[in-house]
């Protein structure tokens, strides 16, 4: 199998191989869709409110497989989703606007930054310096230029604090958060549940304030005494375990392809179209 974008012990390797990022799923969404341009989009195009594990499946083969896939996997994965991107638009939006498309990656980026340090400690600045330069993937693999992605982790920090005091939450993005944690199948929700606590308690209190999730002293308590169990209790995991779900994605990515059948999708139904208008 040929290499792939980097190299097997790099940092952006390192953070994204592990299960505990993906406790940030919910956050990154939430941040994603603060932007009105990229809620607009989510709501009028997505339907991963009523196929969440689909959708879930779709972005972690987007981040699988640029990070960990060979050079082949990672190239054909981009060109697909972004030609998907090239259906997603209207009044407001456009998937191809590369600010959006930094916003995206910038939320990948910062989800899985944090909760690996939030799990297993801080990176050395040198490792995050690296993970940061590497992550820019994200971006230019949808499309972005390379120059959108800012030059420093300072420069990124400074774009990211000046989106949050932007952002103004809209409707849709309201909506889409109601019936991402209100899915249509019982058996998600108690997964559903714990991905609503870890992101309430990631957000900006800014953001969940706008987006209308509650939060208290006694739930910030939870949410701090969880992670400290989590700093004690997941590195003694075996590698095995920590990296499971990212093996199992990418066994699922390669199957997909030589089926042809990457990221298809059915037709909208109109159980999804019920659930958007309950919701």
């Amino acid at each position: 199998m040929t290499p792939g974008l980097f190299r097997e012990n790099a940092p952006i390797r390192r953070i994204n191989r592990e299960a505990v990022v993906l406790g940030g799923a919910g956050y990154a969404v939430l941040m994603q869709v603060a932007h009105p341009a990229v809620s607009r989009g989510v709501y009028e195009h997505s339907d991963f409110a009523v196929r969440p594990v689909n959708r879930l499946r779709g972005t972690l083969t987007f981040v699988y497989g640029q990070v960990f896939g060979t050079r082949e996997e990672a190239e054909r994965v981009a060109r697909i989703v972004r030609a998907m991107h090239t259906k997603v638009n209207g009044p407001g939006y456009d998937a191809l606007d590369p600010d959006l498309q930094l916003w995206v990656a910038a939320t990948l980026y910062d989800s899985g930054t944090r909760l690996y340090e939030l799990a297993l400690g801080p990176l050395s600045p040198e490792e995050k310096d690296t993970a940061y330069q590497q992550a820019s993937i994200f971006a230019t693999s949808l499309g972005c230029p390379r120059e959108t992605w800012p030059s420093s982790r300072a420069e990124f920090d400074a774009y990211w604090e000046r989106m949050i005091a932007s952002m103004e939450v809209d409707d849709s993005a309201r909506a889409i958060t109601r019936s991402l944690f209100n899915p249509a199948n019982p058996l998600l929700r108690p997964f559903v549940r714990l991905q609503g606590f870890l992101a309430a308690g990631l957000l900006p209190p800014r953001i969940r304030e706008q987006l209308g999730l509650a939060w208290s002293a006694k739930r910030q308590r939870k949410f701090d005494r969880l992670f400290a169990v989590l700093r004690t209790v997941y590195p003694r995991f075996p590698m095995t375990v920590r990296t499971l779900p990212m093996r199992a994605y990418l066994w699922d990515m390669r199957r997909q392809a030589r089926r042809n059948r990457l990221y298809r999708r059915p037709r909208r139904t109109a159980r999804t179209r019920r659930h958007h208008q309950r919701n």
